[in-house]
């Protein structure tokens, strides 16, 4: 392998590419777009041997194609809902992501999240910031221990806020149509969605968007909840209706919500989510800690390194792709 190998960045939300160069020096030229349009990127890529990628999309069959020198498209996060993953794989293209960078801190943000629900931490904060010293209108509040956490999927996130919920006292259940009960040392009784939507006092969402999960959280499951629950979504926004959940606030149908990410994202203002008092609006920052950041940073440019040196990466997300890939691997 020389350095005639181009890898392309689409978009990054950090200072500097300084962690990527010195991975990639000796290997590849580095080429940097910030943009979040694939005719954009595409003007760069086009003779791309690796992409290194965030938010930027949707990369699809017409973009991959666009690419035809590319190996490898590496996604700097978790989630791959942005890439035609049966178009890559029919084009010999491998997919990554980064599995493991934030567990912790999202697992610490959705727990965060939760009892700031159940304590109301962020509305008494707001009446304490307006003058205003009184517990009445914060009222009623529920204790956490004894109280019962559902986990929309059981991924490695959702395993770790088991794990905590269970250290509160919680009871916690969880539907994963992948896992089976006591595939994982983790607290949890598995159920079906809808037994988890009635049982709920907390429902925490950790699944993947996909075509089955979009809009998961729709008029229906909201009806299937108990009206003192809390929604908390640290996934994707689009795992939740947002009208739905607008007309379940309004309707008093749950006792309110804590998004770390919402549908559309960034949220517009004014939006009929803002300014409530039962609402928590985090800007997608559950991932974020200066631990996180460097796992997030180092992960996808070594899944390229890996395949530009003809190693099989780590964390392949169409694995089928294997031994018909255009890097020959």
């Amino acid at each position: 392998m020389t350095t005639s190998a181009k890898v392309v960045v689409t978009d990054y939300v950090w200072e500097s590419l300084d962690v990527e160069r010195k991975i990639l020096e000796g290997r590849a030229n580095l080429v940097a777009v910030q943009t979040s349009k694939p005719d954009e990127f595409l003007v760069q890529a086009a003779d791309c041997d690796g992409l290194l990628n965030t938010y930027a999309g949707p990369i699809t069959a017409d973009v991959i194609a666009r690419m035809p020198k590319c190996q490898i498209i590496a996604r700097y996060g978790i989630g791959v809902d942005t890439i035609d993953l049966d178009a890559a794989t029919a084009a010999g293209v491998i997919v990554t992501n980064n599995p493991t960078y934030c567990i912790e801190e999202v697992a610490e943000a959705t727990m965060a999240l939760m009892l700031a629900c159940a304590r109301k931490v962020v509305y008494l904060d707001r009446l304490v910031r307006d003058r205003r010293w009184e517990i009445s209108s914060g009222k009623p509040m529920f204790r956490v221990a004894g109280s019962t956490l559902g986990l929309v999927g059981f991924g490695n996130i959702a395993r770790q806020v088991a794990i905590r919920a269970a250290a509160f006292g919680m009871r916690v259940l969880y539907s994963d149509p992948f896992v089976r009960q006591g595939q994982f040392e983790a607290p949890g009784t598995r159920v079906e969605f809808s037994e988890l939507l009635r049982e709920s006092d907390f429902i925490s969402l950790h699944a993947p968007l996909m075509p089955q999960t979009r809009k998961l959280m729709n008029q229906a499951a909201f009806s299937s909840m108990k009206p003192t629950a809390f929604l908390i979504n640290c996934s994707r926004g689009p795992v939740v209706d947002t009208d739905a959940l607008i007309k379940a606030l309004d309707d008093s149908a749950i006792a309110g919500c804590a998004l770390d990410t919402t549908d559309p994202e960034p949220l517009p203002d004014p939006h009929p989510l803002r300014g409530r008092a039962n609402v928590i609006i985090n800007p997608h920052a559950a991932w974020y800690s200066e631990q996180s950041m460097s796992g997030l940073q180092s992960g996808a440019p070594n899944e390229v390194l890996r395949v530009l040196c003809g190693q099989w990466p780590r964390n392949v997300v169409n694995p089928t792709v294997k031994g018909r890939t255009r890097a020959g691997l």
